[in-house]
């Protein structure tokens, strides 16, 4: 993906957060269609927001369902001000926010017979898994492989936060699995 289609991503989504916080109408969206026609095509990103290299809040789309512009802005926004696991963004946090965009493939079902054959098919740092038992679901972008390299322990963590056991796998739940294009600001300081 070339730079000026990264920087346009990354400016809606720190535009959006703005937004928010000032109460003021930064995106003008139908000029930035005009200007970047590739925005209204469907597009399925992952807005995360860390602070000092600390987790601030994630939040987005696993399946594109509306264009990528409307996307980015409502996945920014709820990233920082909708993260259950986080108070929501505030003003004085803002210059300190830094913002990745994760863009989605769409996710395809793996077929697999069992733990072990789960675990010769999935290749870590580059498969997005999302994980569905009944009602329960859950998913983790590649990048969870950084800070969860070894099969056990992310999938033991992908079936806790979709509210199952750690386990789970013995359950056989439906797996799919994405790839994702990374996208990051280059840091301020």
């Amino acid at each position: 993906m070339d730079k000026t289609k990264k920087e346009v991503m990354l400016k809606i989504a720190r535009q959006a957060i703005a937004e928010e916080l000032t109460g003021k109408k930064l995106i003008d969206r139908e000029a930035l269609l005009r200007e970047y026609p590739w925005l209204a095509e469907p597009g399925a990103a992952f807005v995360t927001l860390n602070e000092n290299h600390q987790l601030r809040g994630c939040i987005g789309s696993i399946i594109a369902h509306q264009p990528l512009i409307d996307d980015l802005i409502h996945n920014a926004k709820a990233a920082a001000f909708s993260d259950p696991r986080f108070r929501p963004v505030r003003p004085e946090e803002y210059d300190k926010l830094e913002i990745e965009i994760s863009l989605l493939s769409p996710p395809k079902e793996l077929p697999y017979t069992d733990v072990e054959d789960l675990r010769r098919k999935i290749r870590p740092g580059i498969d997005g898994v999302v994980l569905r038992l009944g009602n329960y679901q859950a998913t983790y972008l590649p990048s969870v492989w950084e800070q969860l390299p070894d099969f056990d322990s992310f999938f033991a963590t992908l079936c806790q936060k979709a509210g199952l056991a750690p386990n789970c796998l013995e359950m056989h739940p439906v797996i799919y699995t994405y790839q994702a294009e990374k996208i990051k600001e280059e840091p301020n300081d």
